[in-house]
């Protein structure tokens, strides 16, 4: 598994951390079941504090990516369809605002972006 903290982006260490190992369930690159680093060894990795290490795997248990088995460690939980195709809606739909700010910066029409989508929609077939 590979974090990557960066200190000067604003974004709170935790959250970089539940946002990578999240972005690695989602893409395969973590399979289901698979052990996840301890939170004290993965603190100790990127070192920084426990507590923010366990912030984050808190934050994955909460959200269904992660579950924690007592005395044995943090797993990635099973694919939960919904789950995915949740996520997924949401990263569309953010694209889809940053396309309406951009169409509206070059004064593109409705019609235009729907032109736009249909070809880049052909193209995938």
């Amino acid at each position: 598994m590979n974090i990557l903290i960066d200190n000067k982006s604003g974004v709170p260490i935790y959250d970089q951390i539940y946002s990578q190992i999240k972005s690695q369930i989602i893409s395969g690159i973590l399979e289901q079941d698979e052990t996840l680093p301890s939170i004290r060894a993965l603190a100790k990795d990127l070192r920084i504090s426990f507590i923010t290490t366990k912030r984050a795997y808190e934050e994955l248990e909460k959200d269904g990516f992660i579950y924690t088995l007592p005395g044995k460690g943090c797993y990635v939980a099973p694919k939960n369809v919904e789950l995915l195709r949740e996520e997924n809606l949401k990263k569309i739909e953010a694209h889809m605002d940053e396309i309406v700010r951009l169409a509206a910066s070059c004064n593109l029409s409705r019609q235009d972006i729907m032109e736009m989508v249909k070809f880049s929609m052909e193209e995938q077939e």
